[in-house]
């Protein structure tokens, strides 16, 4: 064997791998594992230029994947004031007059609770005095909504409601006045187009610097749902010819509906386009919205009587979309939150062959789904990805928006992941940053907490949570041969946590340091660095 770049020892090696589940040492050369074994193996694999580290009794396991987030298309969702913090319209509207600046200047927020509102209809008339009729813009958390100012609708030309190709809606009032509550990507869009754009250059430096944040806490990738307005490839490219993407990327484009074999064509065309740390891999659609904006596609209306429609107006159009995608060997991942909308994408997939398909498909969020589910998932071979930190914006009582729009029935089966798993499951684990941080701890601890898990009882083991943003994040992306176990041959992406993840109590877990990150061989975060 030839030298190692680098030696990992002193540490407790979770490998995930069947053949050798746990070892003490690592060796690392040309961006991949070498070699694992223990202590005395060592000297066997130094060279002249060997750079040993000593883990110090540290826990080392396969690199940490986020399943689903959006770091490039996030640094421009979360920006402006952070509202995550706000509790209520009192709070809303002390942040906004804390926001303002010159006359005339765009006030923008994102990460807005439903629950801020205390069950009242998001209305701009709630907060256009604290505003003194600046244009404002406030993203809602879940990415998906947004409430928009007077002074912004007039700026979009909004004066009523508009028909649009995709399920988006400008809410408006009994009399037909908009609300400034915006629905879906669509009708945001209208207003979202007239925002101050960061300049390529602050594009660039925010995405680095937010990549290696996430490094920070254990992240080693990202599977990332979006490719952007078009030029994320180009910024990615200029990133790495600066310098190195502190993560491994893997983008999904986007399909919306309507999409023809044009549009289809060219999605297909991008698969594997990359660069060193990043490339294209398989297609992000979406099959409903989210329950607080009532856009959930559910198989009986929610208590607000929406929710019955799916976010492709003819979903066979999505079904046909992803029979060509599946054709062509392009896996897809799917947004479906509600029962409906499940139940919709696994009987696509089913009618493609099961695992006779041509591609690794995925569902994205799962947010409640009958028990009558819960088999399929594994049956058809179709990844579950959840993201645990969603649970954050709902309550153990159900006097949330997200449960009160569902009601006690539903509300109780949601976020099954321990139910996903032992129904046989694969289960990917990722933030949805920016709906949610993105600080893997925190995944990893809010997925064995029982609120993480909607019900008692059903929290992961330390060791579930692990593989899912580990070996269940790789099977969900096809890459389980080259990712998820530390193994010779494997990808060198480690992270080394000073106490045992699979082990270590929940609420320590989730501020535990982390001792060394390792993407692709380099070292992208060491602890006092």
């Amino acid at each position: 064997m030839p030298a190692a770049d680098t030696v990992l020892t002193g540490a407790r090696v979770r490998t995930l791998d069947p053949a050798r589940p746990e070892a003490r040492a690592v060796a690392l050369a040309d961006g991949l594992i070498t070699a694992v074994g223990d202590e005395h193996d060592v000297r066997d694999w130094r060279g002249p230029g060997t750079e040993v580290i000593d883990l110090g009794g540290a826990t080392l396991t396969p690199g940490l994947t986020d399943a689903h987030s959006h770091p490039v298309w996030g640094i421009e969702m979360a920006t402006g004031t952070d509202l995550s913090a706000v509790r209520d319209l009192d709070g809303l509207r002390a942040a906004l007059r804390a926001a303002r600046r010159a006359p005339g200047d765009w006030v923008v927020g994102f990460g807005l609770d439903h629950n801020a509102f205390g069950g009242r209809p998001v209305d701009r008339a709630l907060i256009e005095e604290a505003l003194a009729g600046a244009p404002a813009f406030l993203r809602l958390y879940d990415g998906h909504s947004a409430l928009a100012s007077g002074a912004a609708l007039r700026a979009a030309g909004i004066t009523g409601p508009r028909g649009f190709a995709q399920r988006s809606e400008i809410v408006c009032d009994a009399e037909g006045r908009p609300t400034g509550h915006l629905v879906e990507h669509a009708a945001m869009a209208l207003v979202g187009a007239l925002l101050p754009k960061p300049t390529h250059a602050e594009r660039r430096a925010r995405l680095v610097g937010l990549l290696g944040d996430m490094a920070a806490t254990g992240l080693t990738g990202a599977h990332v749902m979006d490719l952007g307005d078009g030029d994320v490839p180009a910024l990615l490219a200029t990133v790495e010819y600066e310098g190195h993407l502190p993560l491994r990327l893997r983008l999904a484009p986007w399909c919306m509906p309507g999409a023809g074999a044009q549009e289809l064509a060219e999605l297909i065309a991008l698969q594997g386009t990359g660069g060193r740390h990043w490339r294209v891999g398989g297609v992000k659609l979406f099959m409903d919205g989210t329950v607080e904006g009532g856009t959930a596609w559910l198989e009986h209306a929610d208590r607000h009587g929406r929710g019955t429609d799916a976010f492709w107006p003819d979903p066979e159009a999505y079904s046909a979309a992803v029979r060509a995608l599946d054709a062509a060997g392009v896996p897809t991942a799917t947004h479906a939150i509600g029962d409906a909308a499940v139940r919709h994408v696994l009987d696509t997939v089913a009618a493609l062959g099961g695992r006779a398909a041509r591609a690794r498909h995925r569902i994205e969020h799962i947010e409640t789904v009958p028990d009558d589910q819960l088999k399929r998932f594994a049956e058809l071979g179709v990844a579950a990805s959840m993201q645990p930190p969603h649970t954050a914006y709902t309550r153990a009582d159900h006097t949330d928006e997200w449960s009160k729009r569902l009601g006690e029935e539903r509300a109780a089966r949601a976020w099954r992941c321990r139910d996903l798993r032992d129904a046989g499951a694969v289960l990917a684990l990722g933030s949805d940053w920016p709906v949610a941080h993105h600080d893997a701890r925190q995944v990893l601890a809010t997925a064995r907490s029982p609120l993480g898990a909607a019900a008692a009882g059903r929290a992961l083991t330390g060791l579930m949570a692990v593989e899912g943003m580990t070996s269940h994040a790789a099977l969900a992306a096809g890459e389980e041969a080259v990712a998820g176990r530390i193994a010779p041959g494997c990808r060198a992406d480690l992270t080394a946590f000073v106490l045992d993840p699979v082990t270590a109590p929940p609420d320590e877990l989730a501020g535990t340091p982390v001792r060394l990150t390792v993407s692709g061989g380099r070292i992208t975060h060491r602890e006092g660095a």
